[in-house]
């Protein structure tokens, strides 16, 4: 356990001084403006999306996140409209990062069955180091542990504004669709110290598939499969999601696996007005299930109601738990 202990701080340590990875969602349609800005609008009416995610929660150092989001589609913009907001906290609050965005999408149909959106956000982050709550080595003694206080001091005043801007774009049909986002296009810095680090830009591919397998069910709506597809890079790390979704009425199942990394089950609701969902990665890779705990994620959805969607509106079939 002390190996272990010793392990987490020092790869936290390391992560203080090295260029950030930004937070990821397991259930990547639940928020669906985080995962690219092009679906802001997307469903028609009115809807709230709520997440909160909980990774690695039995080492010292886990992160846990929040995000809300409301979008809705606007008939006179000709597209949707969107407010973000996400807080992020790493090592127990040793670092927290704060987003506040605003989104616009624009809704084109090409042809008669195929249309085309293309969202840009433009946010505020705020960043926080607290410097009380990092450990270092000249802390440490050899047999009784972190007893002594460091000569190190704070560099800079652990803070850090910027303004951030993003693209994407969606292409879908009745059945398929498929989308690719640029995040932190400006790469502003993010430097919470003295010193510079630009915030890497992270890509997004994504696509999938619903398809229709039996008739109606007691519940309602069509039973299908939703296979899916997710490709995200930054600054050398990649991260594939190979996955697919049973829907069955107003209920959702889900399995996905993440290269190297995790086995993720999800389970959902969809009443139509009401969304609900849940997800556990089980940690596959050499740091163990039983050592990180997993990752737990929780997400809630709102649908309000609208007047009317527009004659001419295409909802995309994207999973909508």
């Amino acid at each position: 356990m002390k190996r272990i202990f010793l392990t987490s701080i020092v790869t936290f340590c390391i992560s203080v001084a090295s260029l950030a990875q930004d937070p990821t969602f397991t259930q990547f349609y639940s928020n669906p403006v985080y995962l690219n800005p092009a679906l802001a609008g997307s469903y028609g009416c009115p809807r709230i999306s709520m997440n909160y995610r909980n990774e690695w929660p039995q080492l010292t150092g886990n992160y846990v996140t929040y995000s809300a989001a409301y979008d809705t589609y606007a008939k006179s913009l000709s597209g949707g409209i969107s407010v973000l907001a996400l807080h992020d906290q790493q090592g127990q609050g040793t670092i927290q990062t704060s987003m506040l965005g605003l989104v616009y999408s624009y809704h084109v149909k090409l042809t008669r069955k195929f249309s085309m959106m293309f969202g840009a956000r433009a946010a505020w982050f705020q960043k926080f180091l607290d410097w009380d709550k990092l450990t270092f080595g000249d802390m440490i003694d050899p047999r009784r542990g972190f007893i002594y206080q460091t000569g190190d001091v704070p560099r800079g005043n652990g803070r850090r504004g910027f303004f951030d801007v993003s693209m994407g774009a969606v292409g879908f049909s009745k059945h398929f669709f498929f989308g690719g986002a640029v995040h932190h296009i400006n790469r502003p810095d993010e430097s919470m110290i003295l010193g510079e680090s630009k915030l890497p830009m992270r890509f997004t591919g994504h696509l999938g598939a619903d398809i229709p397998v039996g008739g109606r069910s007691k519940y309602s709506n069509t039973t299908s499969i939703m296979p899916n597809i997710i490709y995200q890079y930054q600054n050398g790390f990649q991260e594939l999601n190979i996955g697919t979704y049973v829907k069955y009425g107003n209920f959702n199942v889900g399995a996905w696996y993440r290269n190297r990394d995790a086995f993720i089950l999800t389970f959902g609701l969809n009443t139509g007005k009401f969304r609900l969902g849940y997800s556990y990665d089980i940690t596959v890779s050499k740091l163990g299930n039983g050592v990180s705990g997993g990752s737990h994620e929780i997400s809630m959805g709102l649908n309000l109601r609208c007047r009317r969607k527009p004659r001419a509106f295409r909802t995309i079939s994207c999973p909508s738990f």
